[in-house]
């Protein structure tokens, strides 16, 4: 079963490509309740997923199949593994989908990511503690990762940086008061 967790992190450049990046996952980080449980991302989850040739997640748009924003083997999809959690960087095609995107994350209406994956063979640690049920994510399988507007993960952020595209001084100032908040 594919399972789809958001969190949040995003960055946006302006350029001749526009590109978002920012984590999909940041580890050691709660989830809002998942039905029961809290869920927790732990370093080295992605690792073998990441260095497998099979693997070719996407970058989508809300997990919707049909707004492809990048993917791996195409190299508009850049993906690692850091102390952090999962970093992405996505090239923007120039669609209207993703040109609406950017805007939706420069005005901070969308500040989260998300992703999509299956669960490897004992790759999870399920744990009750009193009357609280957590789940540890050790090895997962990706599939996507995606820009939503309704992340699980609290502890992650959504940004657009383009200043040097900002050209009215009230969003100048509204994308300073945001980058401050960082």
């Amino acid at each position: 079963m594919t399972e789809r967790r958001p969190a949040l992190e995003l960055r946006a450049r302006g350029g001749s490509t526009p590109r978002l990046s920012g984590y999909a996952a940041v580890f050691d980080t709660p989830s809002e309740d998942l039905g029961g449980f809290t869920e927790y991302v732990k370093p080295g989850a992605f690792t073998r997923s990441l260095s497998s040739n099979k693997a070719d997640p996407m970058a989508l748009v809300h997990h919707l199949p049909h707004l492809v924003l990048g993917r791996r083997s195409a190299g508009t999809l850049r993906l690692a593994e850091d102390t952090r959690g999962l970093h992405f960087e996505v090239d923007m095609p120039d669609t209207a989908t993703a040109r609406d995107l950017l805007v939706s994350v420069e005005r901070g209406d969308i500040r989260g990511a998300s992703f999509a994956f299956t669960v490897a063979p004992d790759g999870d640690r399920w744990q009750l503690q009193g009357d609280r049920v957590t789940r540890d994510l050790t090895d997962v399988d990706l599939h996507e990762i995606t820009i939503t507007a309704t992340p699980a993960y609290p502890d992650t952020e959504v940004a657009r940086r383009a200043l040097a595209s900002l050209k009215a001084p009230r969003r100048v100032a509204l994308a300073r008061r945001y980058l401050e908040t960082l």
